[in-house]
């Protein structure tokens, strides 16, 4: 039995602390509204797990950063989002911070209410650190859950952060029934996008035809249950991002990671058509319909 501090009490936060109290784990979780002190959470702990959204992740860590850490604990990140000052990502903010520990970024195609649920999923957890990836997957799998490990973090981390965006435009072709040829070749052509900007930050290719890049993409993108899926329907149906955003459940974290997303292509000169439409449609530049012509009518190209 291992002690697990989980610091985020959200559906995802809530998810996971369901999944690993069914294995036999203790199990603690935290929020800002908890009683009980971060300290005193965090005592014992062999792994702590971040599922705060991006907006938290600076401030989580910071308080962390004032209490004392052994060197062997794992801190595990299931955040899907980019800093919208630094544009780095939740674990190259708790590597930067804790650079003597073992981060672990776990991410993949895994709806929290059907992990609640105890419905089949399966996902990746990613480190440089190999022993540390393995021990998470101990922990975390399970009939229903089934965990593989990978040496590319970096990529993990974008393929679920990146999705984010392209599920807003999935949800806007939705919302505007615009079909299944349509869909199939936005989903297409966002895969190319995603890969295009994570191999250009230094992520593997290969890692984003796996589950927390393709699975990720897929269930995301095609789900009433993904919160960024709905913010592009909801914008296909008239409603305004503000009123979207006041009734949703949680974090859309795509609406953030899509500023800092065109911010970061721009400045490094990568093409990412459909993230700056996705970007003007947020805005309130355009109307979805007008989006989908802007991508409709760029110059013809090779594949």
């Amino acid at each position: 039995m291992t002690k697990i501090a989980i610091i985020g009490a959200g559906v995802w936060g809530t998810a996971l602390s369901s999944l690993v109290s069914r294995n036999g784990h203790e199990v603690f979780l935290w929020s800002r509204r908890s009683q009980e002190r971060l300290e005193d959470v965090l005592n014992g702990a062999s792994i702590v797990l971040s599922a705060v959204s991006m907006s938290g992740v600076a401030h989580v860590v910071t308080q962390l950063q004032s209490l004392p850490v052994s060197p062997d604990r794992i801190f595990i990140t299931a955040t899907k989002g980019l800093d919208i000052t630094t544009t780095r990502t939740p674990s190259q903010i708790w590597q930067a911070t804790f650079p003597s520990n073992p981060v672990v970024v776990l991410s993949g195609p895994n709806l929290s209410k059907e992990i609640k649920q105890g419905l089949p999923a399966a996902t990746v957890v990613a480190s440089t650190d190999a022993t540390a990836a393995e021990i998470v997957q101990m922990t975390f799998s399970s009939p229903n859950f089934r965990v593989y490990t990978n040496p590319d973090p970096l990529g993990v981390e974008l393929g679920g952060t990146l999705k984010n965006v392209m599920a807003i435009a999935s949800g806007t072709c939705d919302g505007l029934q615009l079909g299944t040829n349509a869909k199939a070749a936005l989903l297409t052509r966002g895969l190319a996008e995603i890969i295009r900007v994570g191999t250009d930050w230094g992520a593997k290719a290969e890692t984003f035809y796996g589950l927390s890049g393709l699975g990720d993409l897929l269930a995301t993108c095609n789900s009433s249950l993904s919160r960024n899926y709905q913010v592009g329907y909801q914008l296909a149906q008239g409603k305004t991002l503000s009123e979207i955003l006041a009734h949703l459940e949680g974090t859309a974290e795509g609406v953030n990671t899509t500023s800092v997303l065109v911010e970061r292509a721009n400045r490094q000169g990568v093409s990412v058509p459909i993230t700056y439409q996705v970007y003007r449609l947020l805005k309130g530049e355009i109307t979805p319909q007008a989006a989908v012509e802007a991508l409709m009518l760029r110059d013809t190209k090779p594949e």
